[in-house]
């Protein structure tokens, strides 16, 4: 999916990432389509055309399809990756027979909180979180590692539609980069609601891949309380909102995704969109554009990070 320019002006000046600990009774920042999407990129220059030669599951839980684990690192063996896809926070891998270039289905992927992959060059020790390995036919290792082992993999027989075995896709709205994503689209959709257009965002059936970060820091962009009722928005506020949103993602992406928590490229390395957050975990502190003192408050079952002064 082709991502568009996106406009530096009045951005804060970029800092170098940190880990930040959650504090108790706080969820942990799941991977959102930017962090996904900067896996994706990662996964694409690093395994094209790359042939897996052994597969190894060290926790059979990674694997929600097919049912046996051995069946999953069958399936894979001996395979060439050929494209890497994001669909909302999936990733799915198109494979080819290494024998003759047939169709051999795909590898779908769901990091969830924690799961990350990491490219090895050379034999490491594997650490306790290693879920799943993978050597190439060139000597590197792909390694799947997830602390909290909630992330799943699936494998597709060619032939098969994804969203068949991962049917978590059926749910999914449009991206939020498509054409499809539009404020005409949002206003039909929204009509009448009542539902406070931040938990509106962060509903997958409206708009794939957006979580708790983007939606604080569009709505910020946007100057939308996070509180609205939905379906109280114009047009030209959804506009607004729709814009907000496809700049912040874009610029998300160019920093590498947000470092909250675990988040890492495939080569470990921190995403640096968190050191210049708007609003998104900054409660108390003052407003980078007005210097009001910003708010957290509870929306539902997640926190809400806002300007009182700059959003109305």
């Amino acid at each position: 999916m082709p991502v568009p320019p996106n406009s530096q002006q009045n951005r804060p000046v970029r800092r170098k990432a940190r880990i930040e600990f959650v504090s108790a009774g706080e969820t942990l920042p799941v991977p959102e389509l930017p962090e996904v999407e900067t896996v994706r990129r990662g996964l694409e220059r690093q395994t094209i055309d790359q042939q897996m030669q052994r597969v190894e599951v060290l926790r059979s839980r990674a694997i929600a399809s097919p049912a046996s684990p051995e069946l999953f690192a069958l399936a894979l063996r001996d395979c060439r990756l050929k494209r890497w896809q994001r669909r909302g926070k999936y990733l799915l891998a198109d494979l080819s027979h290494a024998s003759d270039g047939t169709p051999a289905g795909q590898w779908g992927v769901h990091l969830r909180m924690t799961g990350q992959f990491l490219w090895l060059q050379s034999e490491q020790p594997p650490c306790s979180h290693t879920r799943v390995r993978i050597w190439m036919a060139a000597g590197q290792e792909l390694r799947f590692v997830d602390t909290r082992s909630f992330g799943q993999m699936w494998w597709i027989p060619a032939g098969t539609p994804a969203e068949a075995v991962m049917t978590g896709l059926q749910r999914l709205g449009p991206e939020p980069f498509s054409e499809a994503f539009s404020a005409g689209y949002l206003q039909e959709r929204l009509r009448g609601s009542c539902r406070p257009i931040k938990n509106a965002l962060l509903d997958q059936s409206l708009v794939a891949g957006v979580g708790n970060i983007y939606a604080d820091e569009s709505l910020f962009s946007a100057g939308i309380r996070p509180h609205t009722p939905s379906g109280s928005l114009s047009c030209d506020q959804l506009e607004t909102l729709r814009a907000a949103l496809v700049e912040v993602l874009a610029t998300s992406i160019g920093e590498g995704g947000t470092t909250f928590s675990d988040f890492r490229d495939l080569s470990g390395t921190n995403g640096n969109y968190g050191g210049v957050a708007w609003v998104y975990r900054r409660g108390g502190q003052p407003c980078r554009r007005c210097g009001t003192a910003l708010r957290r408050e509870r929306l539902g079952s997640r926190s809400s990070h806002w300007c009182p002064s700059c959003q109305r």
